[in-house]
Formats: structure tokens, C-alpha cells, sequence
């Protein structure tokens, strides 16, 4: 095997496949070159995920392989490109498809007619015969080309099982009409099944026709995201303004963007200012304020006025590229219970050719008169009635659109297995700040000394100037405040960084202090507190049980304010743990923070389960134990120190407002970073394997009951044997219901 440093994986488009049979083909193909440690292919994205060596292999042995048993690979490692190109060949055999269909469907009608109500019509065989022979032959050839180079290896697929009926029928028919003798002198009718023949091909290719059809409709959430960019933007030069495509844009370009236009790339706000609709990143519908310095997004859009910034992400870069890329890698894995069908596929065939030869010896030995003939018609009816494109297509359809449908409701979902195991989870972990918290403390109160001499204005003012000079987060939150009320910051000296414990300056010869309990104990004369400063050191023993941080400002002689920082609880977090408990999940936060704050946010967002002060390795030490417990854990979070914990979840779920690293390791990503996503996405995983159990019971409801009735297990008892024209259309439309029961998840709800 190859070393893992030198291993590329790569997703290629693959062309020509008609069932699910066909990706087995594929994936057996392709895995056994040399050099090549995995490979996947999903029927539903037509496209094969390939881990190899390049040293050893690549793309071009790919399609070399894949061609020789009648299939083509895009080798175009572009992946913009190559889905471009598979797009192309698509449509274009789409419509290749249609035509054909069209023109076998109007060569067939009359071939129905004449077999169905004018058998006594002069040479009315040879009229069907002339009539069938390029729907099978013609308009039929691929099924006999690609059987052929299936056989050629030892496989089989959809279209040996198509082959071989229509062709059986086709020659069938053929002997009778030529030599009708035969059976006349042994006292029996020559039958001829032409329109059979036809049908099968017809109804088939409609099939076909109408799944394409409805298989390019389950990827038009990718649609839709790939039309949020715009082809062409407007480059800044020193000679003015000048139109290019949107692919030919550097990192440091300057681009103009007008009013009504959608930002082309990601990049930070130079120049001007406007509102932008970032409902599409971040699910909120009220536009954004950009100025000097803001950052913008591609795909979001400029509603009032123009503005000028710098390209700092380009191609596949910007998140919307990332969006996309993620989405479609998502729709091309393959969920645990798809490996299992495809195993199925792959012997699928092969066993119903034994069903079919098996009916032709059960008719011949034992079905009395006409035997020969009407177990040549149930093997016939056999092989057309066991497709296996509605097995192929139960899962990956309803994985593609489940996962369309999330990327609608901005939960972008990274492969199929978090769509697929979801529905199982009984336990979720949240992270606390970022997840349940914003994760940016805000001052939710300011408490003043009422005995000032000084009068608080001038205060406020020293107290901005300390904070504007200090790097803590906390210190920030402060000066913000100040300074959203008005506060000037004034002139101070001699400042001084009280390591881990706050700042000190000098102002008119004053020393003042802003920071801890202990910064400001250290700084007291030792005369001690009274009055009112004593009642603030009150205050802030009540503030700090309600969970809320406590910066303390003084002199030095006394407490002139304490100020109440909190990391606020989200709006939505609450009614998330509500509608998770709904679901009947278990609850449980972490949290590094001290016990008195993990209790007050616990109790705040409604959570019965938590644990403070724990670390990162505690956090996956924590849901490791769940998962011995029997537990399928899922686990929020969005910082780095929850990579550990993400990784070791069952369902690992990021903020898209989150560290890369987290997002990177998640297996789904909130865009929005609002908890009520969450039990959005355990509701659509719920939805969507619910949809695959419907559509995996009648694929094999399906061919349980068909093969049997086709071979004429009926017969005896009441004299039905099934017609090989009703048989292919059944076959059409078991592909066709399966897809469309896959479409409805578009329609579904999911509640917040």
C-alpha cells in the first residue's frame, strides 16, 4: 500500500452509468489499479472518489480502465472544470436520450397495434419485425455494447439483464416468423413477442429519461449556490474601471461594487460604505453595515450604495467556494447503509440471471403444453423486472436531497454518515462560550460610588483612558461602553500593566486602578473601606453569584465603580434545549469556566447536566465515557479546544462563526452559529433516513414480489403470466418513484 504522505484523493465525473450495478462495475474497476488505496462511486452524483498514489497511478488509468467495460471518466482535475464538462455531457446525452426515445417510442406504437389487434394482418410479423428491429438494434445498441464489455470481465449489470430479454424475445420471435413450421408440426401456435421486445426497450429508455430528468433536480441546492457568484466584476486600475471575469481576479486586486450587485469575492472595505444582505451566510434577514475595514463575503449582496475593497480570497477560496465544495463532496459520500446496498447490487444480477434460467427449466420440464414458449416469455419478464436502478437510487437520492435541503437552511452537512447516524443520537454535548454564549463579553452594568467629590464625568473619562489602554479582552468591552455613551478618554501618565491583575495611570498627580478584586485590595490604603464603597464590594459579591464578571475601578483610598461583564446567553440557545429535549435527547455542557458561571448559564439556557472547569482532553474523556454507556453522542462546539471533543462525537457539529480548525474537524456546519440549527439538523437526518426506508422497502418490496409473478408463480392458481411490456414499465416507474418520494423532502418543515 502507499505511503500515506504520498496519497491525492480526487472526485471525477463519471459518464455512461445506468444503474447501480453500473457503479459497482466502476468501483471494482478502479480499485483494483495498482497504486489505488480507495474508491467510491455514487450512482445518484454520477462521480467516483478516488484515494491513490500519484507516483504509481492517475486520472489517465482511470479512464483507460473504466472505458473498457463501456463506461468514460472526466479526467479534468479542475473541479470547477470538470463539473462544467460532466454538466455539458449530461444535457447533451440528455437530449441525445430524448430524441431517441421519441423516435423508438413512434416505431413501437404501430408495433403495439399490429401485435395487440391486427395479428391477422397480411405479413403482419414481418411488418413488426422491420418495425422492432432498430428500436433493438439501433435505438437499443448500447445495452448490447455495454453488456458485452461487461461479460468481457466476468460482470454484469442493468443493461445484461435488458441484453438478454430483448435480444431472447427479439430472436425468439424471429425463428417463428421465418419458420412457423417448426411448431406447426409439433401442434402449437409460433407465438411473437415484437411489441414485447419493443416495449421493453421504450419503456426503459423513458425511464431513464424521466430519472435524469428528476436526478438533476435533487442537485439544485448546488445550483443554486454556484448562481450567488457573479460571472463579472468591475477591477480598479490606474486607468480607470474595467470589466473582467470574476475568475480572473488576484488576491490585492481593488474591485468596485455598485448598488444591487452581488459581491464576486471575499475581501475587506476600503473605500465607501453600504448595507449587505448576508442573510444567505448567516441566516439573519437584516442587512449589515459595512465601513473602512469591514469584511465582505462572495454571494452576498450590496443593497444602498457603492463601495471599493481589496480581494483578500479568490476561486476556491471564499467561503461561498468552501460552501459549495462542501455541499457536493457531502452529496457524493456514501452513507454506511449505502455500502451495504451496493454490495447487494453487485450480486443483484447474477443471481436474478439463475432466477431466469431456473424459470425456463421449471417451464420446459413441467408446464405442459406451449411450455417452451411461455417459459421463454416468464425468463424474459424476468429478466426486465429486476432492474436494480430504484435499489441503486433509494439512498443516494434522498442523501442528496436531505443534504440540499440543509444547505438551504444553512447546515452544511460534510458527508452522508452525520446525515445518517443523527437520527440515532440520544445525547448532545454544547461547548459553552461561542455555542450557548456569544463568546463576547459585554458590560451588562455599571455600579458609581454615590459619595463622589469629584462628580462621575470626569471619572468616566479616566477610567475610558485606562481601558483604551489595556490589551484584555474584558478592558475592551469597557471602553466600548464608555465610549458609545460619550466618554472622551483624557490624558494619562505613567501607565502601568498590572500582570493578571489589571492597569494602573496616573491622572493630576492620582494614581487610579481598574482591574481585580485583588488589584485593587493590593493598591488600598490599609484604613480599609466605608459607606458606600463597602456597599459596592456588596454589589459585586452579588453580581459575581449571578455568574457575571467584575472589573473594579479606585483611587488610593477607595472604590469609585464596579463594573458587571457577562458573556450573554444566545437568544435562541434556551428554545434549542427545549426542542432537543422534545426530541428526547440528554443535554449536557462543558464548560472551562468556573462553576459559578457554568451554573448560571446552565440554568439560563434550561440544561439539567453540566460540568465546569474541564479541559479540552476532559471534554472527549467525557463523551468517550457516553459512548461506553451506549450513548450516540453528538458534540457542539466552536473553538479549537473543542477539536479534540468534536473529533471523538459520533455527530460532530461546528459554529460557522467558529475556529477553521473546528469547522475543519466537524461533520456539520451551522453557517449562522444559532443553536436552534441544531435540532433543525437532528430533524432533517430523522426526516431523510426515514425517506431511505421507504425507499429501500419498496425497491426490494419491489423485486420480491415482481420476480416471482414474472416467473409465473400465479400461473397455476388462476392462469396469470405476466407480459413482458407491463413488466418494463413497472420497471420505469419503481426508478421514478423512488426519486420522486427522495424529492419530497423538499417540501418538508423543519421546526425551530
Amino acid at each position: 500500500m502507499a505511503s500515506v504522505k504520498n496519497i491525492n484523493t480526487l472526485s471525477l465525473p463519471v459518464l455512461g452509468m445506468s444503474c447501480a450495478a453500473c457503479a459497482v462495475s466502476v468501483e471494482s474497476m478502479i480499485s483494483a489499479q495498482e497504486g489505488v488505496t480507495q474508491a467510491e462511486v455514487n450512482y445518484a452524483t454520477q462521480k467516483v472518489k478516488v484515494s491513490y498514489d500519484p507516483a504509481v497511478t492517475g486520472p489517465a488509468k482511470f479512464q483507460k480502465a473504466v472505458q473498457s467495460i463501456g463506461y468514460d471518466l472526466i479526467t479534468d482535475t479542475d473541479t470547477e472544470k470538470g463539473n462544467e464538462k460532466q454538466a455539458e455531457a449530461q444535457a447533451h446525452h440528455y437530449k441525445a436520450l430524448k430524441k431517441r426515445t421519441i423516435a423508438a417510442a413512434i416505431l413501437t406504437i404501430p408495433v403495439v397495434v399490429t401485435g395487440m389487434f391486427l395479428m391477422d394482418l397480411p405479413y403482419a410479423n414481418y411488418i413488426m419485425l422491420i418495425l422492432t428491429a432498430p428500436v433493438v438494434f439501433y435505438f437499443g445498441k448500447s445495452f448490447f455494447v455495454n453488456a458485452w464489455k461487461q461479460a468481457g470481465y466476468g460482470k454484469a449489470n442493468m443493461d445484461t439483464l435488458v441484453a438478454l430479454s430483448t435480444g431472447i424475445a427479439f430472436i425468439f420471435s424471429v425463428f417463428n416468423t421465418v419458420y412457423p413450421e417448426f411448431w406447426h408440426s409439433r401442434g402449437l401456435h409460433p407465438h411473437v413477442y415484437f411489441e414485447a421486445a419493443a416495449v421493453v426497450i421504450v419503456f426503459i429508455m423513458l425511464g431513464k429519461l424521466l430519472e435524469e430528468n428528476a436526478k438533476s433536480n435533487t442537485s439544485g441546492a448546488i445550483k443554486k449556490l454556484i448562481g450567488l457568484q457573479p460571472k463579472m466584476v468591475l477591477l480598479i486600475t490606474e486607468k480607470g474601471e474595467q470589466e473582467i471575469p470574476v475568475a480572473d481576479v488576484q488576491k490585492g486586486d481593488k474591485l468596485l461594487v455598485r448598488s444591487g450587485e452581488k459581491i464576486p469575492v471575499d475581501g475587506t472595505l476600503y473605500e465607501g460604505s453600504s448595507y449587505v444582505d448576508e442573510s444567505m451566510l448567516s441566516g439573519e434577514p437584516v442587512a449589515v453595515l459595512k465601513e473602512q475595514g469591514s469584511k465582505v463575503f462572495a454571494g452576498t449582496i450590496n443593497q444602498k450604495g457603492s463601495f471599493r475593497f481589496v480581494a483578500d480570497k479568490v476561486g476556491s477560496e471564499t467561503m461561498l467556494a468552501q460552501i459549495i465544495q462542501m455541499v457536493q463532496d457531502a452529496q457524493g459520500s456514501k452513507a454506511p447503509v449505502q455500502k451495504l446496498v451496493d454490495k447487494v447490487a453487485g450480486i443483484f444480477v447474477p443471481v436474478v440471471i439463475f432466477i431466469a434460467v431456473c424459470t425456463l427449466g421449471v417451464w420446459t420440464l413441467a408446464g405442459g403444453s406451449h411450455a417452451f414458449t411461455q417459459g421463454l416469455l416468464a425468463m424474459v419478464t424476468v429478466l426486465v423486472i429486476a432492474c436494480p436502478c430504484a435499489l441503486g437510487l433509494a439512498t443516494p437520492t434522498a442523501i442528496m436531497v436531505g443534504i440540499g435541503k440543509g444547505a438551504e437552511s444553512g447546515i452544511l452537512i460534510k458527508d452522508a454518515e452525520a446525515l445518517e447516524l443523527g437520527y440515532k443520537v440520544n445525547a448532545i454535548v454544547l461547548d459553552k462560550t461561542g455555542t450557548i454564549t456569544a463568546g463576547k463579553p459585554v458590560v451588562t452594568a455599571i455600579y458609581w460610588n454615590k459619595n463622589l467629590s469629584d462628580g462621575k464625568g470626569s471619572l468616566e473619562q479616566i477610567f475610558a483612558a485606562l481601558e483604551q489602554s489595556s490589551e484584555h479582552p474584558l478592558a475592551e468591552a469597557i471602553y466600548n461602553e464608555l465610549k458609545a455613551k460619550g466618554v472622551t478618554p483624557v490624558d494619562i501618565s505613567n501607565f502601568d500593566s498590572l500582570t493578571g491583575m489589571g492597569v494602573s495611570g496616573i491622572h493630576n498627580g492620582k494614581k487610579y486602578i481598574a482591574g481585580s478584586h485583588k488589584a485593587v485590595k493590593n493598591q488600598l490604603r490599609a484604613s480599609g473601606l466605608q459607606g458606600e464603597a463597602k456597599g459596592l464590594l456588596e454589589q459585586a459579591k452579588v453580581l459575581q453569584e449571578q455568574a457575571q464578571t467584575v472589573i473594579y475601578f479606585a483611587d488610593e483610598s477607595e472604590v469609585l465603580a464596579v463594573v458587571a461583564i457577562a458573556d450573554q446567553v444566545k437568544d435562541g440557545s434556551a428554545a434549542a434545549v427545549t426542542e432537543l429535549k422534545k426530541l428526547g435527547i440528554t443535554v449536557y455542557m462543558l464548560t472551562g469556566d468556573n462553576e459559578q458561571t457554568a451554573a448560571a448559564v446552565a440554568k439560563q439556557a434550561g440544561i439539567d447536566h453540566y460540568q465546569a472547569e474541564v479541559l479540552p482532553s476532559d471534554k472527549a474523556a467525557f463523551i468517550k465515557k457516553l459512548q461506553q454507556a451506549g450513548k450516540v453522542v453528538a458534540m457542539v462546539g466552536d473553538g479549537i479546544n473543542d477539536s479534540q471533543a468534536l473529533a471523538q462525537a459520533d455527530v460532530s457539529i461546528a459554529m460557522g462563526k467558529g475556529s477553521d480548525i473546528a469547522i475543519d474537524v466537524a461533520k456539520i456546519t451551522l453557517i449562522s452559529s444559532d443553536l436552534r440549527q441544531v435540532p433543525k439538523a437532528l430533524q432533517l437526518s430523522r426526516l431523510t433516513v426515514k425517506t431511505i426506508r421507504q425507499n429501500l422497502f419498496w425497491a426490494f418490496i419491489y423485486n420480491l414480489i415482481g420476480i416471482p409473478i414474472a416467473a409465473g408463480v400465479l400461473y397455476p392458481f388462476n392462469g396469470f403470466l405476466l407480459n413482458p411490456m407491463i413488466a418494463g414499465a413497472a420497471m420505469a416507474l419503481s426508478s421514478v418513484s423512488v426519486v420522486s418520494n427522495s424529492l419530497r423532502l423538499k417540501l418538508a418543515k423543519l421546526n425551530s
